[in-house]
């Protein structure tokens, strides 16, 4: 049996010539293949594909999520070492990180081999997608809000730290809004659904993760916005996100409803770096009955035309997203090319998100491209060349849905009467109605 080298960067710590005497005398074949001086030296070790656990100490410098994430590309397994005494903060900063395998300095040398063991065990099997997605680097800047011509939503005050700390400790749903090229109106139900159910009595929380063209804030009329998403991505990417500090990057739209907005220029992409998001996403389904996510259309996996597999991937919110979300609303517009695209992207998207519960909705139905009986016709289509009955159909409407973009107003509040809203409004009943009757999600399956 070969030894199972293990990396140490406690610097500063004070505490590593100890943690080396113990592994010393720890049953098992253990050994030591480095002593890092810094987080730099551990990633230029573990990228030359030296050892199979690293320890690493809570007050590490520098140390965040996204190295982590980059360690475990390198098929590392993550220990995290906690001083002696009580470290109650230290315990909870790595939890935050991602760093499921702890152990004190002064535990015993059989307890710290079987940390040691069970976390290289594991670690192989929990590489998975999430882990594999992209990886994206560099600090974020700041940038200046866009501005546009159309009305600006009524400043409302910053979600109420209070409120979120209440009720933080649910688990809500994370409902992902995916549709492919083209602008089939994946924000525009994205912001509709997410209004829908704060009026069902829903908390919920509208999130802006399209690395391509972020534009919710502009749906709603939120002109002086910041990026929301990424500001919670930072503290997460730290292990500094909990529900106050959520509650600083969340707008108020309504008292059911709040909304952390997109990169507000697509070339800051790298700010919403995939590890990090699955930390966001955790903290608003405490928060939150319903989180709703508008997605990017690209599902390619980059990271397979790529050399350098720490490299960013622009499409890794999107993908991280899907594989998190319990349920996709996949969008595809109501003509033969929409449709055609929709049935090609529908294939991808089942391999990408093999867990989630995937809803067909089939927008922008209008008479004049799709014949005499849009509905009936859609379907056939779509039955037969995909193999899927839609979910919903949401009526062509496009004289309403400018009005309510030229005001910043969802269309229940702007158009409440109208066809395309109550189309809508039917929408979210039902997607609330399934899944409640779902539950726990099982396999992948699309549902009618």
């Amino acid at each position: 049996m070969s030894q199972l080298q293990v990396l140490i960067a406690v610097s500063g710590a004070g505490w590593d010539s100890s943690l080396v005497k113990t592994l010393e005398i720890a049953p098992g074949r253990i050994g030591v293949a480095r002593r890092c001086v810094d987080l730099a030296d551990l990633m230029a070790v573990a990228g030359a594909g030296l050892g199979q656990v690293a320890l690493v100490s809570a007050d590490l410098r520098r140390l965040d999520r996204e190295a982590i994430s980059s360690l475990r590309l390198n098929r590392l397994a993550v220990v995290g070492v906690l001083p002696s005494g009580e470290s109650t903060a230290d315990a909870a900063r790595l939890a935050q990180l991602g760093v499921r395998h702890r152990v004190r300095v002064d535990a015993d040398p059989g307890q710290l081999a079987e940390v040691i063991l069970t976390a290289a065990t594991e670690s192989q099997a929990d590489l998975g997608g999430a882990e594999k997605a992209a990886i994206a680097n560099g600090p974020a800047g700041i940038e200046d809000a866009i501005r546009s011509g159309g009305a600006v939503r009524p400043a409302d005050e910053d979600a109420s730290a209070v409120d979120f700390v209440e009720g933080s400790g649910q688990r809500g749903r994370l409902l992902a809004v995916w549709g492919t090229c083209g602008a089939p109106g994946r924000t525009t139900l994205a912001v509709n659904l997410a209004m829908e159910f704060s009026l069902l009595g829903r908390a919920t929380m509208l999130a802006d993760a399209d690395t391509y063209g972020a534009s919710v804030a502009q749906v709603l009329g939120l002109l002086d916005e910041a990026p929301g998403l990424a500001g919670a991505a930072r503290l997460a990417n730290n292990g500094q996100l909990d529900a106050i500090s959520l509650a600083r990057y969340a707008r108020r739209i309504t008292p059911k409803l709040h909304v952390l907005t997109g990169v507000v220029r697509s070339s800051r992409w790298t700010e919403l770096r995939p590890s990090a998001l699955e930390m966001v996403w955790e903290q608003t389904r405490s928060v939150a009955a319903m989180t709703v996510v508008d997605c990017g259309f690209c599902l390619e996996d980059d990271e397979s035309i790529s050399f350098d597999s720490a490299a960013p991937r622009r499409n890794g919110a999107t993908l991280s997203t899907l594989q998190a979300a319990d349920v996709v609303v996949a969008v595809g517009s109501g003509d033969p090319v929409g449709l055609g695209r929709l049935v090609r992207g529908l294939s991808d998207l089942a391999e990408v998100a093999p867990e989630a519960t995937v809803h067909v909705v089939v927008n922008r139905v209008r008479r004049s491209v799709a014949g005499a009986d849009p509905e009936q016709q859609i379907s056939a289509a779509l039955n037969r060349y995909a193999g899927v009955k839609p979910f919903a159909f949401v009526p062509d409407a496009p004289q309403v849905l400018d009005a309510g973009l030229l005001s910043g107003l969802s269309l229940a509040e702007a158009a409440p009467r109208t066809p395309v809203r109550q189309a809508v409004a039917e929408l979210s009943r039902r997607l609330l109605t399934a899944d409640a009757a779902t539950g726990r999600l099982g396999p992948a399956r699309m549902r009618s």
